[in-house]
């Protein structure tokens, strides 16, 4: 709160590494995650005043990452991407197959990262971070069946990929 460098560096060290997991997963490579953890932390510190003790600190600077990140995404790719899809309902049938499980932690980052952007966005916004369709779409601009729809096909290209990597270890 008093700016002091020497706590705004302790707070940095101890947070970066699980801040930066976040913005990875919101990025289209490292550097642009790391940009956003530099935007975030600004922001963090800038603001920090404006926190209240309610949750847990950790959980109110990763929704900080979250919405820098949105923010840094380029808006036009992402309206270009979603316009014309059509609307599905969500499909909860079919889970993702048992070799989900068995994938290590950068193995599903790096498949999530591949998904285009507004897939890999929406996706990470609600299996992950856990916000509502109707959460989504207030903060990226677009309805609440565009949310749904982009999950679902983000979710069926994870399950083909998941696919291929487990006719490739047979």
């Amino acid at each position: 709160l008093r700016q002091d460098r020497k706590y705004q560096e302790a707070v940095f060290r101890r947070y970066a590494g699980k801040l930066l997991v976040v913005s990875l997963r919101y990025a289209r490579h490292r550097m642009e995650a790391e940009d956003i953890l530099q935007d975030a932390f600004i922001r963090i510190f800038d603001h920090i005043d404006q926190f209240q003790g309610k949750g847990s600190l950790e959980g109110w600077m990763r929704r900080i990452v979250v919405n820098t990140a949105l923010k840094n995404i380029d808006k036009k790719s992402f309206s270009n991407e979603i316009i014309g899809l059509e609307s599905t309902a969500e499909d909860t049938s079919g889970a993702l197959p048992s070799v989900f499980s068995q994938l290590h932690e950068e193995e599903l980052l790096q498949l999530i990262q591949q998904l285009p952007d507004g897939y890999r966005i929406v996706f990470n916004m609600y299996a992950i971070e856990g916000y509502s369709h109707a959460e989504i779409s207030a903060l990226l601009g677009i309805q609440e069946s565009t949310s749904r729809s982009q999950l679902v096909k983000a979710r069926k290209m994870l399950q083909s990929q998941i696919l291929e990597i487990q006719k490739v270890a047979v």
